[in-house]
Formats: C-alpha cells, sequence, structure tokens
C-alpha cells in the first residue's frame, strides 16, 4: 500500500475529506446566523369581508419586504392564542384592519401589558379605530383611551379622495415623506371627536380637498398619530381600505418607516 509521511493514502484522503466536511458545515453555520431574522412581527387580520383585499396586498408587501430586510412575519386571523408568553416572541404587533373587539379577555389583558410595558412595538390599521358598539360587543374602554378617546361615528362609504398634510416631519415615520400627499378613493372615518388632545398628531387630512365633496366631515381630522402616553412605540395609520395603496409610495413608506420606528429598529438596513 502506498504511505505518505508514515500515512497510508486512503488516510490521507479521509483527513482532507473530513476537513472540507468541516469547512462546508462551519460555512453553512454562518450562514444560517447571518440569516437569523432581526426581529419578528406578528400581523393579526380578519379571514374574508371587505378588507380582505387590502390585507391580501398587505401581506405580500410585507413578505417582500421581510425577505429583502431580513425579518420574519407571522400572521393570525383571530386573537385565541395570543397570551404573554405568544407575545414574547414578537417586537412589532400590526393590526391589519383587525377590530378593537371580539378579542378573548386573556389576550386583552397580554396585549394591554405588552403596551404598557413597552414590550414591542404597535402599528394599527384603518379599522383598529371602529370603536362603539359593534356586532353584540360592548366597546373595549383600554382601547378606546389607547386611540385618543374617540369613538367611531360614520364614514364616507362612497369613497373620495384627499389631501394629506404632515404636521410632524422630524418624527421617523415620517421621514422622506413630502408633504402634502394624496390618498386616492378612501373612505374616511369621522369620529366623535378630534383625538388631538390625547395623542401627538403626525398628519391630518384637509377636508377641504375631499374629491368629490361631501358634507362627512369632522373639522379638525387626524388620521396618523401615536400616543406618548404608552411604553411602546405605537402609531396608528388610518388609510387601509383598498390595496390600491400599496401603489401609492407615501404610503409604502409610511409603512415601512412605521414598521423598523415601531420595532425598535431606527430605519431600513443600508444594502
Amino acid at each position: 500500500m502506498f504511505r505518505f509521511g508514515g500515512k497510508s493514502h486512503g488516510g490521507v484522503i479521509r483527513q482532507i475529506l473530513a476537513l472540507v466536511f468541516a469547512f462546508c458545515f462551519a460555512a453553512q453555520l454562518m450562514a444560517a446566523q447571518e440569516k437569523k431574522a432581526r426581529f419578528r412581527v406578528l400581523a393579526i387580520a380578519e379571514h374574508g369581508g371587505i378588507h380582505q383585499p387590502f390585507v391580501d396586498a398587505a401581506k405580500a408587501w410585507l413578505d417582500k419586504l421581510s425577505s429583502e430586510d431580513n425579518f420574519a412575519v407571522d400572521y393570525i386571523e383571530d386573537t385565541q392564542k395570543i397570551d404573554d408568553a405568544f407575545l414574547a416572541r414578537y417586537n412589532l404587533f400590526i393590526q391589519l384592519n383587525y377590530p378593537p373587539y371580539n378579542w378573548t379577555d386573556r389576550s386583552q389583558a397580554a396585549f394591554i401589558r405588552y403596551i404598557e410595558q413597552g414590550k414591542g412595538g404597535w402599528i394599527g390599521f384603518h379599522h383598529a379605530t371602529l370603536l362603539g358598539e359593534f356586532d353584540g360587543f360592548q366597546m373595549w374602554p383600554w382601547f378606546h383611551q389607547f386611540m385618543g378617546g374617540i369613538r367611531f361615528r360614520d364614514y364616507i362609504a362612497t369613497f373620495v379622495t384627499g389631501t394629506v398634510t404632515i404636521e410632524d416631519k422630524n418624527h421617523p415615520v415620517m421621514k422622506g415623506i413630502a408633504s402634502p400627499f394624496v390618498i386616492e378613493n378612501e373612505e374616511w372615518y369621522t369620529y366623535d371627536t378630534t383625538p388631538r388632545p390625547n395623542v401627538h398628531v403626525l398628519a391630518s387630512v384637509d377636508e377641504k380637498t375631499y374629491t368629490p365633496s361631501t358634507d362627512k366631515k369632522m373639522g379638525d381630522h387626524p388620521v396618523i398619530w401615536t400616543n406618548g402616553h404608552m411604553k411602546a412605540r405605537n402609531v396608528y395609520i388610518f388609510m387601509g381600505h383598498r390595496p390600491e395603496h400599496f401603489n401609492n409610495p407615501a404610503f409604502t413608506q409610511i409603512f415601512s418607516n412605521a414598521i423598523f420606528w415601531a420595532a425598535g429598529q431606527q430605519e431600513r438596513r443600508q444594502r
């Protein structure tokens, strides 16, 4: 048998193969570590109904963004799984038009702790301010205060286009957004009062710009705001009925900014 340096040819080959295997394993381990999610997001949305097209578009957009920026997104359609241990897995909770009613008692209590104690961030869209008595459920008092003490009054069922003015251009959620910007064909809600005294308003819609014009107005009309009384970074974004909003660069930039700010990441990773 041929021997090299006191070792058989077969032994040398086995050593080389072992080294190659070790190198490949180390490379795979490093690649897996590099791909580990920067943070985790939980998104809740009702299944079906009039908001399903927006939810579907949001999921597609979120999946693309999360792939590009290396974060993870999980989706649920009701609050059955929500408790302290479940929420502890996530840096950010997104309400994709899921309303503030029909939550279990356990999920309500866990969510309140999550927000009040700053265990994670929160973004709510559109239906998250459907506050009042709906579908046989009483209004959730804590969520009523979380959203600035407002109650749903009416909405523009015929849809109108409106111009949104940024009020705090220095807030991270508003970074890179030109003011004003246009939101097309939205069913703008009206409330019994403005949330302004209880929240920090980031943007408001100018009701004089409604096209076509409508009598359903509330005067001072904030549409994006954050509640600084909570430890959690939080932002409510009213716009969120139509999937076409994901073709609007202002809307998608606001959504993107909100994700990284509320999750404590400040901004997207430079690639």
